[in-house]
């Protein structure tokens, strides 16, 4: 592979051949790393909630942002904001545990202000008081202390 050149893939859109870490980082070309996750699998809400938060337990939230994404662009319009605010808290733990304290704290809230408008509804059983209480705990500790293991502190998605 020539790489000078970015990747590609059938439809010419750029795409990152290179393997990455856990925390989504790339590594050198052929080094062994972590299996990426497909993009534009639609699930359904349960099967989006089961592989996340699997890969949340796992220490791989750049991973579990990806399955978040994908709900947000297939799902209904009414939830965008639900997976979007998701995928963000997700990216948040991602950079928290990568040790970019201001961007993983400021992703975390914004992710949780995402959620605020679902309150009380509970959609497809998510925690959200939880998740945003969550986020917003976790944010002001990654801002005044070190890099956050991100196994250790993912959150449960149902509650």
């Amino acid at each position: 592979m020539n790489e000078t050149r970015r990747d590609r893939d059938a439809e010419g859109r750029a795409r990152n051949a290179r393997p990455r870490d856990g925390l989504g980082r790339p590594l050198p070309y052929g080094t062994p790393g972590v299996e990426r996750q497909p993009e534009g699998v639609v699930r359904t809400p349960y099967e989006t909630l089961r592989e996340a938060q699997r890969l949340l337990d796992a220490g791989m939230p750049f991973h579990a942002h990806e399955v978040f994404e994908d709900a947000w662009k297939s799902g209904p319009s009414s939830e965008r904001e639900l997976w979007r605010g998701l995928a963000q808290m997700a990216v948040g733990l991602t950079h928290a545990a990568r040790g970019n304290t201001a961007g993983g704290a400021r992703l975390l809230r914004r992710g949780a202000g995402a959620l605020s408008p679902y309150g009380e509804a509970r959609p497809h059983g998510i925690g959200i008081g939880g998740l945003m209480d969550w986020a917003q705990e976790l944010a002001g500790r990654v801002e005044s202390g070190p890099t956050v293991d991100a196994a250790a502190e993912a959150p449960r998605l149902l509650g």
